[in-house]
This record gives structure tokens, C-alpha cells and sequence, in this order.
């Protein structure tokens, strides 16, 4: 313990430095104040808006696959808009000095290298009814406190348990968001003319259980993936129809494409495979006592012959129920339950060889997530646990932020992996527990 108190120290130091002494030198004045007047005499064509980040993490204990640093980047993200009489244009782009990975050429599908461009789209309304949005975007929706059932969009993995912000947590996708408003009856249609995967756990950062081999694995021996590729051939369609009753918010959901992270293998390449995927699913939202209380579920149809195949992902039934309200005078909790179960189970231990790990037909998940604000919620801490006691594993995340001044904020977090068993979900990346620290200047 006292060498992890000493460790964050250590990370969280230099930040609050840098905070402390965030005055520019003599002759270059406050930088706001220069932005500020600057913008009296000049104004830019389109509104600029973006920050500058310097994050960095380590790791609890050693881990063989990976490096000790499990964070240590820069980031400045510039972010333009322009409106015009019939249409808005948005480009958002981050620029990344990130010394951990040892490849920096630019992969905007993975999120690698200096680049990243997280939206570049336009915004029209053709009719009065109709809002269209094309170009890369970042989508979401379902009612999931980071546990997702029908939202089946790209999700970036290694962001999240490595400590960047929570926006990191949802990928871009390129695709034609079309949103249709009759009243109460509203329908929103999304089509990807490519498949876009999650930026998944693949060894390039954070170490993984390899079932083919039957051990650890991470940089030394990354994933390889078969990837749908194809314009137009390996696309997705994501459909959502909504509208409230009362305070209600509801909706059914449907999607057609591929499971987001891989789910299958070819047995002859060793390569891992997106098998295809359909989803059909609903979603309620509304108040409850002094809260708010929500009930999503979902059903997965992998690709025909999955129950039968060892190597693909089975068809799934998924539940999600949570509830929300203020404990305190600016203290909130919520707990959520999660139901993973696996259909056709019988087939699937029929299928499996000699020796092979077996999963349990239902996965059970309890979370739980605390946030207290003070100062004038210019401080805020938050708690967020995961645990599963059908995997006996779980994952905890903590945090601390505080807000300097209204555009310069220090934080402080970790992620605390654990498990009895290698191979469990959480289990598998208990090495990779690692504590991170974040100085932030927005503009």
C-alpha cells in the first residue's frame, strides 16, 4: 500500500506543479486574457474550441507482456465548426505524442499514431421532419452507465482501462445518421458502409488471457484479425424508434452486422474473427421513488451454426436494470444489475474438445458507482466498481478531479483489476492495474 500511495505521489507531482505555476512569462501575459482581447479585434470564421492534456500511468506490479508505463501521452485536440446557412460542417481532431507504443504511423480505424481524427461530418435538415448527419461521428445511445446492450457502436477498450478521459471510451464511426421526428413517434436510422470494430484489447497495450494458447499473452504476440473490409459489402445498419409516455422515455432497437470485438477464430489461419450479428432489442427509462430507474435488454443472433461451433460466439440473451438518485446534498449513486446468458447451451458443451475452458450459461454483473461534488463542485470525487460473482472477479475505478480554474483541471485515478481465475473477463488483466495522473488546459 505504501508503495502505490508513494507511486501516486510520484504521478501527480509534477501536474500539480505545472498547475500551480500555469503563469505564462513576463511579456506573453495570461493566455485567455490574450485570446480574449485578440478576439475583440479579430473573429475567427467558424468557432475553434479543443484542450491540451498531458496524462501519464503506471503500472501496480510487473507484467512480463507489457511495458511498466501503462499511460504516458500528449494530447491536443482542436475541434472547428462552421455554420452555414443550410448546413454545419465539424471537424475534431486529436494530435498525439504517445511514447508506449512503438508503432506511430496513423491508423484511423485503430486509433494509432500522432493522428486521430475523432469527427469530420456535415449536418443538414432536407426536410422539416428529417435531420441528417454524414461523416465520421461519434454515436451512442441505450440506457447503460458504461455497460452497453443496444448500443452497437465501436467502442475504443484500451482507452478506457488505461486511464484516458471517459469520452475515449466511445470510438468514431464513419456512417449516414438520418433522424426522422412525426410527433411523438421519432426514428433514427444509422448506416455504416463499413464495418467499424471496437479498438479492442489486442496486446498492443494491455495484456490478455490467449485461450488458443492457453496463457498471457501482449505485445510480443498481438492479436491478428480477419477484419470485414468491404465498402458497401460489410456493412452495418443500426435502427432505433423511440418516444415517451409521460415522464418515459422508450425504444426498440435492431441491428445487422457484426460482432464489434472479435468473437470467433479460423481454425486454419489461427486469425480472429467478427462472426455476423443481429440484435434486437428494448429499452425504459424513467422516474422511480426519488430516482430514476431504467430496464434494457437485448437479444444476440450470432451466425447461423454458432451453437455448434467451439470457435464463434453463441447467441445471447442480455438484461441490464439500474437505478439512480441523489443519496446527499451533491453526493449521487446508482447501482445496475447485468445478465449475459449464453442460448443454446447444451450444444455449446457438446461442441467443446476435450479439456477446453468451459463459461458458465449466465453471467452475472453488479455495479455500483458513487460521485461526490465539493467545493463548490470544483472537486469531485467518484467511485466506480464492477463485480461479478459468477466469474468471482471484478474491476474498480477511482478518481479525482479538481478544477484549478475554470479551464485547468488536475486528476488523479486508477484501475484495480481482480480475479481468481486467469481467464475470467476481469481476471485476465489483473497485471495491467495501474494508477494515472492528467493535467488539462481547455480553450
Amino acid at each position: 500500500m505504501a508503495k502505490a500511495v508513494a507511486g501516486i505521489l510520484l504521478l501527480i507531482l509534477p501536474h500539480i506543479l505545472w498547475a500551480q505555476e500555469i503563469e505564462l512569462p513576463a511579456g506573453l501575459g495570461n493566455l485567455s486574457t490574450m485570446i480574449q482581447e485578440a478576439d475583440e479585434d479579430y473573429t475567427l470564421p467558424f468557432d475553434l474550441s479543443g484542450f491540451l492534456e498531458s496524462r501519464i500511468g503506471r503500472r501496480l506490479q510487473n507484467d512480463a507482456h507489457e511495458k511498466g508505463i501503462s499511460i504516458g501521452e500528449i494530447r491536443l485536440q482542436i475541434g472547428v465548426e462552421k455554420e452555414f446557412d443550410s448546413l454545419t460542417f465539424n471537424f475534431v481532431s486529436d494530435f498525439i505524442y504517445d511514447p508506449v507504443l512503438n508503432k506511430h504511423s496513423v491508423d484511423l480505424e485503430t486509433g494509432q499514431g500522432y493522428v486521430d481524427i475523432r469527427e469530420a461530418n456535415i449536418t443538414f435538415s432536407p426536410l422539416e421532419f428529417m435531420d441528417v448527419k454524414v461523416g465520421r461521428q461519434v454515436l451512442t445511445w441505450g440506457t447503460g452507465d458504461l455497460v452497453f446492450i443496444n448500443d452497437l457502436f465501436p467502442k475504443d477498450w484500451n482507452s478506457f482501462f488505461i486511464g484516458r478521459d471517459d469520452e475515449y471510451l466511445k470510438a468514431p464511426s464513419d456512417a449516414i445518421k438520418t433522424g426522422f421526428f412525426f410527433g411523438n413517434y421519432n426514428l433514427d436510422i444509422i448506416y455504416t458502409p463499413r464495418f467499424d470494430a471496437d479498438r479492442f484489447i489486442d496486446g498492443s497495450r494491455i495484456s490478455f488471457f490467449d485461450r488458443a494458447g492457453g496463457d498471457l499473452s501482449g505485445r510480443e504476440n498481438p492479436v491478428v484479425t480477419d477484419r470485414p473490409d468491404r465498402w458497401f459489402g460489410d456493412d452495418e445498419l443500426a435502427l432505433r424508434f423511440y418516444r415517451s409516455f409521460g415522464a418515459y422515455e422508450t425504444a426498440l432497437y435492431y441491428y445487422n452486422g457484426f460482432w464489434k470485438s472479435p468473437a470467433g477464430q479460423d481454425i486454419t489461419t489461427g486469425q480472429a474473427l467478427f462472426p455476423r450479428l443481429q440484435v434486437f432489442g428494448a429499452t425504459v427509462r424513467g422516474p422511480l421513488s426519488r430516482g430514476i430507474a431504467s430496464v434494457e435488454a437485448g437479444y444476440y443472433k450470432s451466425a447461423d451454426g454458432a451453437a455448434s461451433n467451439p470457435l464463434v460466439r453463441n447467441d445471447e440473451f442480455r438484461l441490464l436494470v439500474g437505478y439512480e438518485q441523489e443519496i446527499a446534498t451533491e453526493f449521487t449513486g446508482s447501482v445496475q444489475y447485468y445478465l449475459e446468458r449464453k442460448l443454446d447451451y447444451d450444444q455449446y458443451l457438446a461442441s467443446l474438445p476435450n479439456g477446453a475452458i468451459i463459461d458458465r450459461q449466465n453471467r452475472h454483473l453488479f455495479m455500483i458507482r458513487l460521485t461526490k461534488l465539493l467545493r463548490q463542485q470544483d472537486l469531485r470525487l467518484s467511485l466506480f466498481n464492477f463485480y461479478s460473482p459468477s466469474d468471482r472477479d471484478g474491476y474498480l475505478r477511482l478518481n479525482i478531479s479538481y478544477k484549478i480554474r475554470d479551464n485547468i483541471k488536475v486528476e488523479v485515478g486508477g484501475n484495480i483489476f481482480y480475479g481468481q481465475k486467469d481467464y475470467s473477463f476481469f481476471g485476465q488483466l489483473k497485471d495491467n492495474s495501474n494508477i494515472f495522473t492528467a493535467l488539462r488546459y481547455d480553450f
